[in-house]
């Protein structure tokens, strides 16, 4: 059975993966209005179910003597992808992999050299290993900020928007929640454009379901509870607003 996470839960994690290394119970206690105690309880219950898997140190290698961080794109084909990984983790020089649901690509490793030739040797013994590297590029920066929905909300936004923000003139970027009665709940957005429930300067832009973001398509399907970012140029209407939220 999958712990359940509840309010609480959620803003501890957004401010862990804020800044962990200086965030302290005691901070967080006070954030979220609980005591020190349960919050540490609640961390330690998080790590014990494997929702937290760790603290990692954010760092700059082109600081460490200009060091270089190349990301590849690589393809195990019919071997057993989890073993491959494995194997991977034990070439000098790689720092993070990534198994990706699919067939081809569906390994993404990190790795960082002292140099080109460096990089090679990486490249060579990943090879070795019966792994096709299908792409490879040279990370320049790397953003992280934690995940929004877990994050607080405005008392005085009662309404399931839980964001907006005006990019130029009219247009208006807006966050809303899904709501089982919404016209919109199970439906793919090309049924939706088909209904006229979403008008044509009206994009959906990005999708947060359950411990992933989709970028949608026209086959997706808009469940209950996704955490929807919508973009309009002309501003969002409370009709379009109705459309999501069903209020």
């Amino acid at each position: 059975m999958s712990l359940q996470i509840d309010t609480v839960d959620e803003r501890i994690l957004y401010y862990l993966s804020q800044e962990a290394r200086h965030t302290s119970a005691p901070d967080i206690a006070e954030k979220v209005d609980v005591s020190a105690p349960t919050v540490r309880n609640r961390i330690r219950r998080l790590e014990e179910a494997g929702v937290i898997q760790g603290y990692h140190t954010d760092i700059n290698y082109q600081k460490v003597g200009g060091r270089l961080t190349n990301h590849y794109v690589c393809s195990t084909g019919s071997r057993d992808r989890e073993e491959m990984a494995q194997r991977v983790l034990d070439v000098p020089g790689v720092i993070n992999i990534r198994e990706i649901m699919s067939g081809k690509g569906d390994l993404r490793i990190t790795v960082v050299g002292t140099d080109t030739d460096d990089l090679t040797r990486i490249a060579q013994e990943i090879t070795s290993l019966g792994i096709e590297i299908d792409d490879e590029d040279l990370i320049h920066r790397e953003y992280f900020r934690p995940y929004s929905p877990f994050g607080p909300r405005d008392e005085e936004l009662a309404s399931p928007v839980t964001g907006v923000a005006g990019l130029a003139g009219d247009t208006d970027v807006i966050e809303v929640i899904v709501r089982k009665e919404a016209p919109i709940a199970e439906k793919t957005l090309q049924e939706a454009n088909e209904e006229g429930l979403i008008p044509s300067d009206v994009l959906v832009v990005r999708i947060n379901r359950d411990e992933g973001t989709i970028t949608p398509t026209g086959q997706t399907v808009i469940k209950e509870n996704d955490f929807v970012t919508i973009h309009s140029r002309s501003g969002v209407t409370e009709e379009t607003l109705t459309t999501f939220t069903g209020q």
